[in-house]
């Protein structure tokens, strides 16, 4: 028998093996799911591994440029993933991302976060300045119903406690927060001018408003009812504005790895920071459905849950309140490592 003859009849046996392949590639991908409690099947996972290892280098040699030989390197590594990953603890899992990750994370985007908070203020004091000299420019920032509100001397606020129940109010604000933050987040692509303008335009507007009341004399009531839910509700804003801002700098500046490798990098590094403020926003939004209308509620006690909770929120993003010990540098260096 030729060599080619002798080539040919070894390809065509190896390819009477295919339904072992579909086999050993249908078990890798059940126990990759962990849906099965058969020991024996699981210790099948081994030989099979080692059967499409060997398999797999034999159609490297006789079916270089086929379809099988595709086949069988997909079900080779899917059989090598599943034989070597590590065992699900979900428990730990959440332990390292809220104490380690989310405060490496954080340390990481210090600087961002600081630009980003300075921009906020620095557009609400844009924002007041602009309709403290010109108060017609209002009906930019605010709706008729709110501007007809205060033109009365009343917040458009009041009565919500009384109109709309509390869970239903607490679920619209939450909901609205959300978006906001992921809009903020997301508007990053845009080389990180979307960020900006979000950022800078809900600035704006807070300070906007802050004058306007105060030109009716309700600049006091205004801030009663935004003491409780502001302080973390404007942080993690910023929060989520210091990592949209990272997204665009990974497009701006991608360094060695190129555009997309820097994008997804920065995206699934800044996606952990973007968790941390939606749980952070569930708070917020309890707070502001429950006791920022609730006119039984003192200023006292307002400021004390605000203080308190953003402290809460320190501690949350800094890990300690997880058991974490040490400086915040320290898990950012050792993520670098």
């Amino acid at each position: 028998m030729s060599g080619s003859a002798r080539e040919q009849a070894l390809a065509a046996s190896l390819m009477q093996r295919a339904g072992l392949w579909r086999a050993a590639d249908a078990r890798a991908t059940r126990l990759a799911r962990g849906r099965t409690e058969d020991a024996a099947d699981a210790m099948l996972l081994a030989d099979d591994y080692r059967m499409l290892a060997h398999d797999l280098a034999r159609a490297r040699r006789l079916l270089p440029a086929t379809r099988a030989r595709a086949y069988l390197e997909a079900a080779y590594a899917r059989s090598h993933a599943t034989l070597h990953h590590q065992a699900r603890r979900t428990a730990h899992s959440l332990l390292v991302l809220f104490r380690d990750d989310i405060p490496a994370e954080t340390w990481r985007l210090r600087y961002y976060i600081l630009w980003s908070l300075l921009c906020f203020v620095l557009a609400a004091l844009a924002g007041y300045a602009l309709i403290g000299h010109f108060p017609e420019l209002i009906a930019l920032f605010a709706s008729p119903d709110v501007i007809a509100s205060v033109e009365r001397g009343e917040l458009w606020t009041k009565g919500m406690f009384n109109v709309v129940p509390s869970s239903v109010l607490s679920a619209a604000i939450l909901a609205n927060n959300v978006v906001v933050s992921l809009f903020a987040y997301c508007a990053g692509v845009f080389f990180g001018l979307g960020t900006l303008y979000i950022l800078a335009l809900n600035g704006m507007m807070l300070g906007a408003l802050f004058a306007f009341v105060a030109q009716h004399g309700l600049d006091g009531e205004l801030l009663r009812f935004v003491v409780a839910h502001g302080c973390v509700e404007i942080s993690v804003m910023c929060l989520s504005a210091a990592a949209g801002a990272s997204l665009g700098e990974a497009l701006v500046r991608p360094g060695a790895q190129g555009r997309m490798e820097s994008f997804r990098l920065a995206a699934l590094s800044s996606g952990k920071l973007l968790l941390a403020c939606a749980l952070l926003l569930i708070g917020c939004g309890l707070i502001e459905g429950f006791i920022s209308p609730n006119p039984h509620v003192s200023l006292a006690a307002r400021a004390s849950i605000g203080v308190s909770y953003w402290l809460l929120m320190v501690l949350f993003l800094s890990g300690w309140l997880f058991g974490r010990r040490g400086p915040l540098s320290t898990s950012h260096d050792a993520a670098a490592r």
